[in-house]
């Protein structure tokens, strides 16, 4: 779906649930630790690790490979498509992933929210910091940046279809895993000691270690092309629709990029209506593209929940493969780059730089446990989010209602932008507590009457 949104910790971001970071930490740390004594060494080679996968996860994860000593290649099917996708992206990714400017298509500083009966909320025109914006970007721009900066750092860029993935007997074993996989109309084998799934809700990796199934949403967009004085409204807004005609349970959404705007909404209940709620988006926004074109439709799964398995023997899965994109908001691409970073380091840490053979528990540890450590209790929270103020219109009501705070905003804000624990004031905190509870009460209960006067 969209992959960011400030909407999702509008109300409790003082309670967002993201441990600190360094953001100026250096790109690639030491790698070198005292493996198990039960991982053999590798005599006369590296440790060879595939990558399947060129998004944001699996372009993240070879260039960690390949600058940490490993033989790495990255297997990308398609690289000059990319999935349908907001590309709002968290101030602090500019510079952990050292994104270059020219990559940005517009940098927001409005972003409007607006309400089922159309009350609308201007989200960070008084509080966004003069040097604050959130980012806009096309998915196969920064795609193909990352592709080409894992190959500049050795990983070994190949065009192919995977069509199985062969799995030794034994999770114990070292033989190698070997990965069929096709290349212009031509069959080829490839085999290496460790596999990275990063090839999406529809993972091959993912069922070749059966592990198992999770609730996929459908996300819908459309790409317009509007005349240049409607494009001009959208040079620095981009808005948030929310309301049952757009989805029963995420949000529509119209977002800038270079020359045209994504006009698209989302859904897991109500996937066989997709294009019904996409109707309900351009019907909210009518005036706003009238006179657009269309260039382009795209659809695609987006995972709802982490998979039940996400390690297996020598085979990790990471950003979208992995289940890594949060409820509520919707936000996957600044998870799929780290989840693709962090197992990386991992595997380069637990084989000392390529030198040694890894296992299960060398993954389980050094990258499993660790991202679990950082980000579960952040993807708990906002699943209850989404539970507690996408159930119906009147929830959504109060959801804007309570945009309308500053001290949410800001919030919101330090959080999102900066992936860090957002320091407010207690006094406040309670405040918005207590706020909460009155505007769902005074929501709830208008629900009540308006469905009383119907009937």
């Amino acid at each position: 779906m969209a992959s960011s949104s400030l909407l999702s910790q509008a109300t409790f971001s003082p309670f967002f649930t993201n441990k600190t970071h360094n953001n100026k930490s250096p790109r690639f740390c030491s790698f070198i630790t005292t493996a198990s004594i039960t991982n053999p060494s590798l005599s006369g080679r590296k440790l060879r690790a595939a990558v399947i996968g060129g998004g944001p996860a699996g372009s993240s994860a070879a260039e960690a490979l390949a600058a940490g000593g490993i033989e790495t290649f990255l297997i990308e099917r398609s690289p000059s498509t990319a999935k349908p996708c907001g590309g709002a992206i968290p101030l602090c990714m500019l510079d952990e992933f050292s994104i270059p400017l020219h990559l940005i298509d517009r940098h927001v500083t409005q972003m409007k929210i607006i309400s089922p009966s159309n009350l609308t909320v201007d989200f960070g025109s008084k509080t966004l910091k003069p040097h604050e914006s959130i980012p806009m970007l096309r998915r196969e721009v920064l795609d193909s940046f990352l592709r080409s900066r894992a190959e500049a750092s050795g990983a070994q860029l190949i065009h192919a279809l995977v069509t199985d993935v062969q799995v030794p007997y034994s999770s114990s074993s070292t033989a190698p895993y070997v990965i069929h996989h096709t290349v212009n109309n031509s069959r080829k084998t490839l085999a290496v000691d460790v596999i990275i799934g990063a090839d999406g809700a529809n993972s091959r990796v993912a069922k070749s270690i059966k592990a198992g199934s999770y609730t996929c949403a459908i996300a819908f967009q459309e790409r317009i092309k509007l005349p240049d004085h409607k494009m001009e409204y959208y040079k620095d807004v981009a808005e948030m629709y929310v309301g049952d005609d757009v989805s029963p349970d995420f949000y529509g959404w119209v977002f800038p990029k270079c020359d045209h705007v994504a006009v698209g909404t989302g859904t897991v209940s109500g996937k066989q209506e997709i294009k019904a709620y996409q109707r309900g988006i351009r019907e909210r926004v009518k005036h706003k593209i009238k006179g657009g074109k269309v260039i382009k439709v795209e659809a695609h799964p987006i995972p709802e929940h982490p998979r039940p398995v996400r390690v297996s023997g020598r085979v990790a899965l990471v950003g979208d493969a992995a289940g890594y994109v949060t409820k509520c908001s919707g936000e996957g691409i600044y998870f799929a780059a780290k989840s693709g970073r962090m197992c990386g380091e991992a595997v380069v840490k637990a084989s000392e730089g390529g030198e040694r053979m890894i296992n299960e528990d060398d993954l389980k540890r050094e990258y499993l446990k660790e991202w679990d450590d950082k980000y579960k209790t952040t993807f708990r929270f906002l699943d209850m989010l989404q539970g507690v103020f996408y159930k119906n219109n009147a929830s959504r009501e109060a959801l804007v209602e309570l945009c309308r705070d500053e001290y949410v905003q800001r919030m919101t804000f330090d959080s999102y932008f900066y992936k860090t624990l957002a320091q407010g004031n207690a006094i406040e905190h309670v405040k918005l507590l207590f706020k909460t509870f009155g505007t769902l009460m005074r929501s709830n209960v208008l629900r009540r009457e308006m469905e009383s006067f119907k009937f």
